[in-house]
């Protein structure tokens, strides 16, 4: 993905933003960071529609070699070759379940083994210091792993210096293993959300805790 400008089709949120506050003036570094958590916060919220597949079949790619560029480009390859009602099939197994999915997207579940734990106690805590509250018509807990991507991109746009204090304590401790469990998946789409979600934290980590090591979303680390 190449440009900042890129917008994909997209569908409600889970959180909203108490405060009532216009979006900063982003660079386009960090206008993209914002619209690839939303991105991953829409495909792991609800299976993508026909508009959203086409979105990331067409998505522009850069030339350079980087394990960013290749998992974008894997993305495109299987959003080309899916079916819509197939992946609402896999989302609920992966995600949902009758009583729960393969997978449990809640920090509470990856910290302690449980749901509404501690670590949805803390979050809500910061979320009302903070002004973000759940939409009036979600039913999860806060701690799902699309309403915290979903926050991140708020907090790029509105409150940049919030945004690694967010990070290191409710993304951090078990994203990227819940990304990791997720590229395992037996579906090539959500397998592939998994590696390119992975790919992205580990820049994030590196972008908000190790200045020095940061690279572009656009490119991530060199393949070579």
């Amino acid at each position: 993905m190449t440009d900042a400008s890129d917008t994909f089709p997209d569908a409600r949120g889970d959180m909203t933003e108490a405060r009532d506050e216009a979006p900063m003036e982003l660079s386009d570094h960090d206008a993209l960071r914002a619209d690839i958590y939303r991105l991953l916060a829409r495909l792991l919220r609800e299976a993508p529609d026909q508009d959203l597949l086409g979105f990331l079949a067409e998505l522009d790619l850069a030339e350079e070699e980087s394990d960013m560029q290749a998992h974008w480009g894997a993305l495109a390859l299987a959003a080309t070759a899916a079916q819509p009602e197939a992946l609402e099939r896999a989302h609920f197994r992966h995600l949902v379940g009758v009583i729960q999915g393969e997978l449990m997207p809640y920090a509470s579940w990856y910290l302690t083994g449980s749901l509404m734990e501690m670590p949805l106690v803390e979050l809500r805590r910061d979320l009302k210091r903070l002004g973000y509250q759940r939409a009036p018509n979600v039913k999860e807990p806060e701690d799902h792993i699309a309403a915290l991507f979903e926050v991140m991109a708020m907090l790029i746009e509105n409150a940049p210096r919030e945004q690694a204090l967010f990070f290191q304590r409710h993304l951090a401790p078990w994203s990227g293993s819940f990304m990791a469990d997720l590229a395992r998946v037996d579906t090539p789409f959500y397998a592939t959300v998994g590696h390119l979600g992975m790919t992205f934290l580990k820049q994030e980590s590196a972008w908000l805790v190790d200045p020095d090591s940061r690279v572009s979303p656009r490119q991530g680390s060199s393949s070579a």
